[in-house]
């Protein structure tokens, strides 16, 4: 889809076709789209399709009197568990005749643009970049506080019952912090290199400008590292509460095969092809080997329980030594 729009009267009107000064916001196109784009606004075709890709990386490039920017923008997708978070890649290119954006879908900054809740020149197209890498980054900034709300929210319910869906939501979460992290990274280059432009070096207005870009960037970039620390440190816990749970839940089966176990030894007992005691006919003379079986289990079994709690006492003496020697 292919839109144009020009700048008059401090408006953004929308007109039908290409005009001197205006804005080319290209959503998805197809290679019609982007080889007549091409031919009316002089910008090289490769320019438009590179963020088609979505591996495309964030960087800036200059050829034959274009300039082109590609950032990362964040995106929200609706999905049947709830909404998950990624980027993609956006290009604003411009020359001294239009400024053409590119992306594979629809851009929540460029759509406060076209609704007017952002005011935009498009025959500035350096303050229409700067204006829009502030919006971006404080796209940014609300998505990775949605993150953190819906995160809040997660833990409430594992609060309750713990589930894999959880535990999977939490996992989509923690990987969308890591895109953005790495997005936020590479736009800062961006801004780095779009410092240096002769416009944002040269107006006192536009180096402001970058000066609000550079410190809604530096905010997303640090609120993203809290919040994925807080979020690594969340899924261990979780992860030794599931271990904890599981060893719980292990020695109330250790317990319940002991209390089985000893029906299953008397049985076992009394199963045994000698004489036992009180059996009909049997003398107390004839149940000596009987004897003999339970003292030697007995005896075995209090050598294997001193051997275990001698151990388990020496564990205990060496980690209170190693905590005495830690602390002094």
């Amino acid at each position: 889809m292919v839109k144009f729009f020009l700048s008059a009267d401090g408006k953004l009107d929308r007109i039908d076709a290409f005009a001197p000064r205006c804005w080319i916001d290209m959503v998805n196109p197809d290679d019609d789209e982007c080889e007549e784009v091409a031919r009316i606004s002089g910008v090289p075709e490769d320019m438009i399709k590179a963020a088609l890709d979505e591996e495309e990386r964030a960087r800036s490039e200059s050829d034959e009197g274009c300039t082109m920017f590609v950032v990362d923008c964040p995106i929200i997708e609706e999905g049947e568990v709830g909404d998950s978070y990624t980027t993609l890649p956006l290009a604003v290119i411009y020359n001294k005749d239009c400024i053409v954006t590119v992306c594979l879908k629809g851009n929540t900054v460029l759509k406060n643009f076209i609704t007017g809740r952002e005011k935009i020149d498009t025959t500035a197209p350096v303050h229409f970049i700067l204006t829009f890498m502030l919006g971006n980054a404080k796209r940014f900034l609300y998505c990775l506080k949605q993150i953190d709300r819906k995160k809040n929210r997660i833990q409430g319910e594992m609060e309750k019952t713990m589930r894999n869906a959880e535990i999977m939501q939490l996992l989509d979460l923690e990987n969308s912090l890591v895109y953005f992290s790495t997005s936020l990274h590479s736009n800062e280059r961006v801004h780095d290199k779009l410092s240096k432009v002769e416009a944002v070096v040269t107006s006192e207005e536009y180096r402001d400008l970058y000066d609000d870009v550079s410190t809604e960037s530096k905010q997303a970039i640090e609120t993203c590292h809290i919040y994925k620390d807080i979020l690594s440190v969340t899924m261990d816990a979780y992860g030794s509460m599931i271990s904890n749970n599981a060893n719980i839940t292990m020695r109330k089966l250790t317990i319940i095969t002991i209390i089985l176990a000893i029906p299953t030894m008397i049985a076992g007992f009394w199963g045994m092809n000698m004489p036992v005691p009180f059996q009909y006919g049997v003398s107390a003379a004839q149940t000596v080997w009987f004897w003999v079986v339970i003292a030697c289990t007995a005896a075995l079994t209090a050598v294997i329980s001193v051997m275990i709690f001698k151990t388990s006492a020496l564990t205990r003496q060496q980690k209170i030594r190693r905590r005495r020697r830690d602390k002094n």
